[in-house]
């Protein structure tokens, strides 16, 4: 078994395939829309499909915005430099929530940013 997608619901498809891809950098790997069903899904990744986990954009028809509840917490990517990705992340249009630092109770140097649909993105620094 593996963890093969994360899905959130977004407002604006187009808007989020724009940060996920040119902010974050990632790749737009499928998108299929279900007029029947009146939704449309999008990919993205850093990677193929069949070797990592993606996240999954869904966009139903008429919805332009969500509640994000108090469950879902984050989505979590590796960074090298979390500083250098929050400058970089900031110079492409995104919103860094949280500026890079050491965790609170502990050493792990993180960051937050939140896409258009205000989902929290941590970036964890990965050690050497």
């Amino acid at each position: 078994m593996r963890v093969l997608h994360t899905m959130i619901r977004v407002g604006d498809l187009e808007r989020s395939i724009a940060f996920y891809t040119e902010v974050l950098g990632m790749r737009l790997l499928r998108r299929h829309d279900y007029p029947d069903g009146k939704f449309t899904l999008a990919f993205v990744g850093y990677g193929s499909e069949a070797a990592g986990a993606v996240i999954e954009l869904t966009y139903n028809y008429g919805v332009d915005a969500y509640e994000l509840g108090n469950a879902f917490g984050h989505i979590a990517i590796a960074v090298p430099d979390a500083a250098a990705a929050c400058a970089a992340i900031r110079r492409r249009g995104g919103k860094v929530a949280r500026e890079a630092g050491p965790m609170r109770h502990g050493s792990t140097v993180i960051a937050f940013v939140e896409d258009p649909d205000g989902y929290r993105i941590e970036l964890i620094e990965e050690k050497p």
